[in-house]
């Protein structure tokens, strides 16, 4: 666990290097590059992958040290031209991780909710969810099989994973000579295009040369277009990370006999029936009912964010010296905060209640903290109390779902 402490500046800095970016785009006068529901979807993924992964990186670390230790092929010293060697390997394991991430059902719908941005910036380097890192670990469990110590293999996935976050951005043009080697911004910004050109290109994390050699490299041409070809109809924070889920298990129960529900699960994403996606949003309310209109009372997700994102600062850095209950009270807090947000951007009254359980869960573990849980019901009927008398539901929507008409 003496890896995690270091994790506490990650968000931090990821929020400096986002407010560079942004005001730069301001300054080369490219507003287009934000979005703000997006960035703010964008951003609470990425919270819920950094706090849940506080939960699971010690079991990550401990898979690695015991493959390393009771089932390593070699034994691999450490120098310099062995770091060499992990780091290209590294980036191999990666490249069919990633292919296999998009040519493979079970494995794109842990991928997937990366590519649903139709903005590419720093935010969208965020979307990452605790599903996917739980399948590229099963992958780069070959490095401390093959015999590269798993301190090493530690060290050289934080490398990694920097310098991918600084691909994610369009302020730096193409570098044509750069990227005869290395991934560079407009090599990765290919990857997460829609064009049908671009599709299932530049998998490489660091280095094109694994693209070149399988014949998967696509250059920058026409700008691309970011997202998926059939873009998501919802910023729901629960429906991103699921709908994929739904869609094979839809797509297994109309298929009959072992192959077809073989391949429902492990086919080719290019083979998803695309009626499965529309009937499934209809079924769960997950769509932009106006693309026209958007909150006017932003403020109130900005504070939510900046909470979540203290919250995780701190507990990241205390987390070790936690006890179970307070971990499980933050954990849930932070989630139940991200739904919210989520909910917030698609207007659901529903919300409402989400704020009755966090009032009710702060109180309750206040009241555990000093012993006194046996009153837990006092908060309770108070807030039930209050929203009969001051009928509270109506003056929050009226306040907080106010809308505008965007752009």
């Amino acid at each position: 666990m003496k890896h995690i402490n270091f994790l506490a500046f990650a968000m931090p800095a990821f929020f400096l290097f986002l407010f560079l970016e942004y005001k730069l785009a301001q300054r080369k006068k490219r507003p287009e590059i934000f979005n703000y529901e997006s960035s703010v979807s964008n951003i609470s993924i990425g919270i819920a992958e950094r706090l849940i992964n506080l939960f699971i990186a010690a079991s990550f670390y401990q898979l690695y040290y015991l493959i390393y230790d009771n089932y390593r092929i070699f034994d691999i010293p450490s120098n310099v031209f062995v770091w060499f060697a992990l780091i290209l390997a590294t980036d191999f394991v990666w490249y069919w991780y990633h292919r296999l991430g998009h040519e493979v059902n079970f494995f794109w719908a842990a991928h997937i909710v990366h590519h649903h941005s139709e903005e590419f910036n720093f935010t969208a380097a965020a979307r990452i969810t605790t599903f996917q890192a739980v399948v590229r670990t099963g992958f780069w469990c070959v490095l401390p099989l093959v015999g590269f110590h798993p301190s090493m293999v530690i060290t050289m996935l934080i490398v990694h994973g920097a310098y991918s976050f600084f691909t994610h951005t369009q302020l730096i043009g193409r570098i044509k000579w750069l990227e005869y080697v290395f991934v560079t911004p407009s090599v990765h910004g290919v990857h997460h295009a829609s064009d049908e050109k671009y599709l299932d290109k530049n998998y490489g994390d660091m280095f094109t040369f694994w693209d070149r050699l399988f014949g998967t490299f696509q250059e920058e041409e026409e700008k691309p277009k970011y997202g998926l070809t059939h873009p998501l109809k919802s910023y729901s924070f629960l429906w991103q990370h699921f709908h994929y889920y739904f869609e094979i298990y839809e797509l297994w129960k109309r298929s009959e006999g072992f192959k077809a529900k073989w391949k429902a699960i492990f086919g080719s994403p290019a083979h998803m029936d695309q009626d499965i996606r529309p009937i499934l949003e209809k079924r769960f309310l997950q769509d932009k009912a106006n693309p026209h209109q958007r909150l006017r009372f932003k403020n109130y997700l900005y504070i939510q964010l900046g909470v979540c994102t203290l919250f995780l600062t701190v507990f990241t850095y205390y987390f070790e010296y936690l006890n179970v209950v307070d971990k499980v009270f933050v954990l849930s807090i932070i989630l139940i905060t991200l739904v919210n947000c989520g909910a917030l951007l698609e207007q659901r009254k529903w919300m409402y209640y989400l704020e009755y359980a966090r009032i009710f869960m702060i109180t309750t573990y206040f009241l555990y903290v000093e012993n006194l849980i046996s009153f837990f019901f006092i908060p309770l009927a108070i807030m039930i109390f209050a929203e009969q008398l001051f009928s509270l539901s109506t003056r929050y929507q009226n306040v907080v779902l106010q809308l505008e008409v965007s752009e």
